[in-house]
């Protein structure tokens, strides 16, 4: 379908975190978004805690509107230990279903390793061959991409998100375990700042930035 957007992201709260107001936009034009969290995140954060991030994450889709939310379960921080083929093969898998049209991952400039390893698989994975997405897409993630020396993210796409901030800040409200206190990059003070101050860059009140991979015209 051509308005099918697909969100692939490494930990349960980097989907709110990298493009929450965006997706909250796109879904009020129309379009139809699927996420895809490849890592559970308690082993390494709360091990031994009754703490559950994916209920989190389904309660934070449920407010944005996304038509699915899927979870690979790879063990946090341990992309690593896999080959590139057997993360790439499952993202594969979901492109060649869901038939998207437009991509999201990581910023491959980013000081997580779990990030990193994800947005080298999904270029692969969305490489020109057999699929037809039209848009690769790279997002930052608040308090990992602006810790990568050097700072290396340089956004050429914007979006406006001046209407749909409140639902990104309130879908981000319902990770209680992933929200600090100011001036914390996750803080919702620092996270409204943020898309202050990428809106500045191109005279929106609210923006997320994105770096575009690839485009394809055809």
């Amino acid at each position: 379908m051509k308005n099918n957007l697909f969100v692939i992201s490494a930990h349960p709260d980097d989907e709110v975190l990298g493009l929450g107001g965006s997706l909250a936009k796109f879904i009020k034009d129309g379009y139809k978004i699927d996420v895809l969290i490849m890592c559970e995140a308690e082993t390494m954060r709360y091990k031994n805690l009754n703490i559950d991030l994916k209920k989190m994450a389904e309660k934070a889709g449920e407010i944005i509107g996304f038509n699915s939310i899927e979870f690979l379960n790879f063990p946090d921080q341990h992309l690593d230990k896999f080959s590139l083929v057997e993360i790439i093969k499952p993202i594969e898998e979901k492109i060649s279903k869901l038939k998207p049209k437009i991509v999201f991952t990581h910023f491959y400039g980013d000081i997580n390793k779990d990030h990193k390893i994800l947005s080298e698989a999904t270029i692969v994975a969305t490489r020109p061959f057999k699929n037809k997405v039209e848009m690769l897409l790279g997002y930052e993630t608040p308090s990992s991409t602006e810790w990568e020396l050097p700072y290396k993210f340089s956004p050429n796409l914007f979006v406006d998100i001046s209407k749909t901030i409140d639902i990104k800040i309130k879908a981000m409200e319902c990770y209680k375990t992933e929200v600090n206190n100011y001036p914390h990059p996750r803080s919702i003070e620092s996270l409204n700042a943020r898309a202050s101050y990428w809106g500045a860059f191109c005279n929106m009140k609210y923006a997320e930035p994105f770096f575009i991979y690839r485009k394809l015209w055809f």
